[in-house]
């Protein structure tokens, strides 16, 4: 059993004492009816005489996190959701029960305090307490005299802490589910249903990734957890339901770096009748929308560089940028597998054991191209054998109707031009399973049963996926993805 500190055993001791007062250490409900931000946006500016003959009377519960004692009288700072306010009480206003009440108190303890909102001697505006109320003790004492975790790996492991101490943090915490919101408010606006497909799949699809493994007792019956929601949501398009959206989690079975965690939430949308350029629409045009009525802002700085989310967004084909990086024109050039092989061991682009000509365009890509999109930009023309489930280009059939949206080198969406033809998708399929043959453990599956909902007719369509949390790195200005996760993924400390 852990030892405890000498701090530990002192509020322990105050337990027995507030229990002699009749007072329970966890309190009850108290009503609330004013947060420090609301205080001061209404009040700011307003002077000590002005408060005094408006004599507002307010309600505030919260953490204290600043405590100065004068013996008779003291200033103590409260935390809500909203930010922190300061209290001053006096033993001669609130009486000697209240204050000694009040003298049992310690940082991190949760009060309520019912008073009169007033502007000090140094143009604060606080409240002047009246009545004090004991609503929880706080066993242990915050970190390092509120001055947060120093550990970086114990801000993700104790969130909690993390948010009572960092006011970064709190603001983070509350802005994602307004991006959230905001998104979903823009999809509505355009005639799109939130549905909800289930997390436990028996085929893995929809993406290359490898998954979550689970079994399930009853049927015995191994299932994954979902890799991406494409699949059941082009089943809703083939049932008549035209243009349908899901918000959900993914899992991976991957690595984690700041830009990937194993649990993470996406957004998938598809529209009937639409297609590539549909969906860039759409793309461009929620960024555009959460950007500058969810955050206010134009320009953001996001891992390294400033990105501007107003201007209209860039489009540029993948085999143009390889081109431009490297002098390789395979978009010209039909080169056989030997020699897209020897380009790629010339220019050292790493292969994986299984590759065609498609899987080195895409390798080309990744090695030289990515890291150089800073500003938005739509990357189009995808190689056919990375796109598994994409139409094929009217143009040139080495290459798919796809786009991917990359800023700062870091992919934001992916969409295709939805591949509806049965045929062709048994086709692609059973290339995917050569691929796995070959040792690709990450290629698709054949799923007969969307195979069959395709062969009753799924309308042409177009589709994208937008990683939640990337987009709230760049929104929310942070370089790593544990920011915007309230609970990311850590290893064990042991390990």
């Amino acid at each position: 059993m852990r030892e405890l500190t000498d701090q530990e055993i002192n509020r322990l001791s105050k337990i027995d004492k507030l229990k002699e007062l009749g007072i329970d250490p966890y309190g009850s409900k108290y009503e609330v009816n004013a947060y420090s931000l609301a205080i001061k946006n209404k009040y700011q500016g307003a002077t000590h005489e002005e408060m005094e003959e408006k004599n507002i009377i307010v309600r505030v519960a919260g953490r204290i996190v600043l405590l100065r004692n004068m013996g008779k009288a003291a200033f103590f700072h409260i935390k809500d959701s909203q930010g922190t306010i300061q209290v001053y009480i006096r033993k001669d206003e609130v009486g000697d029960e209240q204050y000694d009440l009040f003298k049992l108190a310690d940082l991190g303890d949760i009060v309520g305090i019912e008073g009169r909102i007033m502007v000090t001697n140094t143009g604060e505006l606080s409240v002047r307490a009246k009545q004090f109320t004991h609503l929880t003790k706080a066993l242990r004492p915050l970190p390092e005299k509120y001055h947060g975790l120093s550990d970086i790996e114990e801000r993700y492991r104790r969130r909690y802490l993390d948010l009572i101490s960092n006011d970064e943090a709190l603001r983070i915490a509350f802005l994602r589910p307004k991006i959230v919101r905001g998104m979903q408010n823009y999809f509505d606006s355009l005639g799109f249903t939130e549905v909800e497909t289930p997390v436990l799949q028996s085929i893995q699809g929809g993406a290359t990734a490898r998954p979550f493994v689970t079994h399930h007792n009853t049927l015995d019956l191994d299932l994954y957890l979902r890799i991406a929601t494409e699949l059941p949501l082009k089943r809703l398009l083939v049932g008549g339901m035209e243009r349908v959206y899901e918000i959900g989690r993914l899992f991976r079975n991957e690595g984690m770096d700041p830009k990937h965690n194993p649990e993470f939430t996406t957004v998938e949308l598809y529209q009937a009748y639409g297609d590539l350029k549909s969906m860039m629409e759409i793309t461009e045009g929620v960024i555009k929308k959460l950007a500058k009525e969810v955050i206010k802002k134009d320009v953001y700085s996001f891992l390294g560089s400033e990105v501007d989310l107003i201007k209209p967004f860039e489009i540029v084909k993948m085999t143009d940028l390889i081109k431009k990086y490297t002098g390789v024109d395979f978009k010209n050039n039909n080169y056989s597998l030997k020699e897209a092989q020897e380009l790629a061991n010339k220019h050292k682009v790493p292969l994986e054991k299984h590759f065609t000509v498609g899987h080195i365009i895409n390798a080309f890509f990744e090695e030289y191209c990515e890291k150089t999109l800073i500003q938005p930009t739509f990357v189009t023309e995808y190689p056919l054998e990375v796109s598994p489930l994409t139409k094929q280009s009217k143009e040139d059939a080495r290459f798919v109707e796809r786009f991917e949206l990359f800023v700062c080198g870091a992919e934001i969406a992916n969409a295709y031009t939805e591949l509806n033809n049965p045929i062709e998708q048994r086709k692609r399929f059973e290339a995917q399973l050569k691929e796995r043959d070959s040792g690709n453990d990450e290629a698709y599956q054949l799923d007969e049963d969307f195979v069959e909902a395709l062969e009753y007719g799924m309308p042409p369509a177009g589709g994208v996926g937008m990683g939640i949390d990337r987009l709230a790195m760049l929104l929310l200005e942070v370089d790593s993805v544990r920011e915007v996760i309230l609970f990311p993924q850590m290893k064990d400390r042991q390990q």
